[in-house]
């Protein structure tokens, strides 16, 4: 059993309110979610706007398919329009 981990340090610069947040982080949450089958969750960073440390976790058979599922995972995260990475890390363990 691997267990692969992504996390992201983004920016939402077009968030105005927590409010405003939320709604963009459920739906990068739900899309990750629906696309990739991972568990997606907000880790760090909730009391600020336009700030968010998001991270999922896949359990796999073999290194190879972790790693292919997060990576795939990261470049989805990338084409976000809302969202800019500042920062990320992948641990497979």
């Amino acid at each position: 059993m691997v267990i692969g981990v992504m996390t992201w340090e983004l920016h939402l610069d077009g968030c105005q309110s927590l409010k405003d947040k939320r709604h963009v982080l459920k739906s990068l949450k739900d899309r990750l979610h629906q696309r990739f089958n991972v568990s997606v969750a907000e880790t760090n960073h909730q009391d600020r706007w336009q700030r968010a440390e998001v991270s999922c976790c896949i359990v796999a058979t073999d290194n190879r398919h972790a790693q292919s599922v997060l990576s795939a995972a990261d470049h989805f995260v990338e084409q976000n329009p809302l969202a800019r990475i500042i920062d990320s890390h992948m641990s497979v363990l």
